[in-house]
């Protein structure tokens, strides 16, 4: 009797695909893990930075795609930054101009992320991946740890790379799945329009264009896929890429969807008339290439083709360089052409009192600096209630309208307070740069502590409108000491503002004479007032609501102070 074959074809290809699949999920989990993990440790460390580069962008449509370029090649991600942008838009923050030419410097900064994987340093990603592991475990300084994240990442980048090929390379032994791979070939023009929808498809299911471009360079460097299929691909990975930036514009105010519109529009149009000149295109990217991207390598009986990872970058960014050549000088007529595509609605789109918008919290930063401009509009708040109420108080006949305002200005202070406070604690649930958790902490203080002026402000308008209904005023001699008091309290507070506003370490001691003079001044008159009690000629009601006053300045002083010391790190 003849003996059994101890292993049969079909059980041979069937541990062949779980391996694939294995190596491919597993692969693409650390590549996926790698990115983020690089994107975060770069922000952190470059974070000032960005929030200058952010904060410098112009109408000028040039200087916009610099920012665009530069801020995606730092945060290795075109989705965060057009994220990042729509959440600007939405906010008020940056015009559509602004916008669309930061979106068109996107495109470009994300090629980055394919010339950074034709570096030749796939076999080092372990060790870099062991080795910054180490220093971001056992390093006490946050920029080591930071940095160390980032180097980590790119470890985990180029090992998950490293993976996905050697499981790329099992297609081969799998007949077929190499069969089906031969049905979608960039040879003709179907063929082209069909790669381009398999990447969109590709890249929308993942939500990275990083990871799409991984798994296409896993895939040609193995020779499963042409060069022609593999550049194909890579133009759909630009329009999946849409999805994100379209998603998160649902709901958001017509500027933040024209945005977004714009994003999609540029890559369509973009791919649309790149797939009309395919094969020329793909003839100039291999003529500006030295040497012959299909020269295949044997390297351990592994037949590679090494060159093919800096065609598919190079195509990648003639592509994107080329649409912002071609869009560039028409932005302007794009934005009329947006501005009629998405009509606006004829009213005040904010749902919300603060231009805070939770798509700034994929991006710490940037949600930081979006939160220290609402924090400082509490105060020139507080600031203009010190002089409404000085207004009020000194009229013969106060202005009901501007006693409204006063009150509505109070009660806006309050919602404010309320929406930074939900805005900073969803911040602070994520995984942050010490200085982020920091200066977060330290805004819900003096956000609370903003509020508190507000309530005082308004405590005192309501004293003085109690004593008009009851027949009496504050007496002439203490409205002028009032106006002293009211004076120096928004001098003292205007310093603090301007100390928030500048980052002012030393504002606590550079405001020191003033408080000091304020809170001597506020005990003077308190003693003036109590020995005139004993002339008996001032109302008790008119006793009482002064006392009131004068103690609400006293705690106006005493918050605006707090902040000082929050802003100076003294608490």
């Amino acid at each position: 009797m003849a003996p059994l074959p101890l292993v049969s074809g079909d059980l041979l290809e069937t541990d062949a695909l779980l391996n694939l699949v294995f190596g491919l999920v597993g692969g693409l989990g650390i590549f996926l893990l790698g990115m983020k993990n690089m994107s975060d440790g770069m922000q952190a460390v470059a974070g000032a930075s960005l929030r200058r580069l952010i904060s410098i962008v112009t109408n000028n449509r040039i200087m916009a795609t610099i920012v665009g370029i530069v801020v995606t090649g730092v945060v290795q991600s075109s989705s965060i930054t057009t994220v990042m942008v729509i959440g600007f838009v939405n906010s008020g923050v940056m015009e559509l101009s602004q916008a669309i030419g930061v979106i068109v410097g996107a495109n470009i900064g994300t090629t980055v992320t394919g010339w950074f994987l034709a570096l030749k340093i796939g076999k080092y990603g372990l060790p870099l991946l062991g080795g910054a592991a180490f220093v971001y475990l056992f390093s006490r300084g946050d920029r080591w740890r930071f940095w160390a994240m980032a180097i980590m990442g790119t470890g985990m980048v180029f090992f998950g790379l490293e993976l996905m090929k050697d499981a790329c390379a099992i297609i081969r032994d799998i007949p077929s799945f190499e069969r089906a791979f031969h049905f979608f070939q960039a040879d003709t023009y179907l063929g082209v329009l069909k790669c381009a929808m398999v990447g969109c498809v590709l890249t929308t299911l993942v939500q990275s264009s990083s990871a799409t471009l991984g798994i296409t360079i896993s895939l040609a460097t193995q020779g499963v896929i042409s060069y022609e299929t593999a550049a194909a691909l890579v133009l759909g990975e630009n329009i999946g890429t849409t999805i994100t930036a379209f998603i998160a514009s649902l709901g958001a105010t017509t500027n933040a969807r024209r945005a977004a519109y714009f994003h999609v529009i540029f890559n369509f149009v973009g791919v649309f008339w790149i797939t009309l000149i395919f094969h020329w295109y793909i003839a100039l990217i291999q003529s500006i290439l030295p040497g012959d991207v299909m020269r295949a390598e044997v390297v351990d009986g592994v037949e590679t083709f090494p060159d093919m990872t800096t065609a598919i970058a190079a195509t990648h960014t003639v592509f994107n360089v080329a649409n912002m050549l071609l869009f560039l000088p028409f932005l302007p007529n794009f934005v009329r052409l947006l501005n009629r595509l998405v009509p606006g609605k004829g009213y005040k789109e904010k749902p919300r009192l603060t231009d805070l918008d939770v798509r700034m919290l994929e991006t710490p930063l940037m949600a930081i600096e979006q939160s220290r401009k609402e924090i400082l509009k509490m105060g020139a708040g507080c600031s203009k209630m010190l002089t409404w109420l000085e207004e009020l108080r000194n009229a013969d006949d106060p202005d009901k309208a501007l006693a409204d305002k006063l009150k509505h200005r109070e009660k806006l202070l309050d919602s404010m307070q309320d929406e930074l406070a939900v805005f900073v604690t969803n911040l602070l649930a994520n995984d942050n740069p010490h200085s982020v958790a920091d200066e977060a902490r330290q805004q819900l203080r003096i956000a609370d502590e903003f509020e508190s002026i507000s309530d005082y402000i308004a405590n005192m308008d309501k004293f003085d409108r109690k004593l008009r209904r009851d027949g009496h005023r504050f007496t002439a001699e203490q409205r002028v000491a009032l106006s002293e008091l009211n004076s120096q309290a928004q001098s003292y507070l205007n310093e603090i503002n301007e100390g928030l506003a500048q980052g002012n370490r030393s504002v606590l001691t550079q405001t020191a004479a003033t408080s000091k003079r304020l809170r001597s001044e506020i005990k003077q008159q308190r003693r003036k007032h109590l020995e005139a009690l004993s002339d008996g000629v001032i109302p008790p009601l008119v006793s009482v609501a002064y006392l009131a006053t004068l103690n609400a300045y006293a705690r106006v002083r005493d918050h605006s102070e707090n902040v000082a010391e929050t802003v100076s790190g003294d608490k």
